[in-house]
């Protein structure tokens, strides 16, 4: 069973930055895009980030410019590198496994807090 565990979240003031990580639990040779997702309080989970094992990255609008993703395939890790943080970014945030940009991610973590006061 793949489990995915969140870390870094928080407690930060607007402008301020937080640095989110992700490891999964085993070697997921199928493995293609580990991405970020985020729900905010009465809306729907949206993409944050996304990464394919090559490289290739997917940003939601909203967090283009300010947020950087990046992963460690040797470390089954993914990170996200939060910048230039804004209250509307508040939310749990959910790490996640798809096989490809095209598909549901088929593994999610359990969410983390992230919390931007003004």
């Amino acid at each position: 069973q793949v489990q995915l565990v969140e870390s870094g979240g928080g407690l930060v003031q607007a402008g301020g930055s937080l640095r989110l990580s992700c490891v999964a639990s085993r070697i997921i040779f199928s493995t293609n895009v580990m991405g970020w997702y985020r729900q905010a309080p009465g809306k729907q989970r949206e993409l944050v980030a996304r990464i394919s094992r090559g490289g290739s990255t997917n940003y939601g609008d909203p967090v283009k410019a300010r947020f950087t993703i990046s992963r460690d395939n040797t470390k089954n890790t993914v990170y996200l590198q939060m910048n230039s943080l804004k209250p509307e970014d508040t939310g749990v945030y959910y790490c996640a496994v798809a096989l490809t940009f095209g598909t549901i991610p088929h593994t999610w973590g359990q969410g983390i807090q992230v919390t931007v006061s003004s």
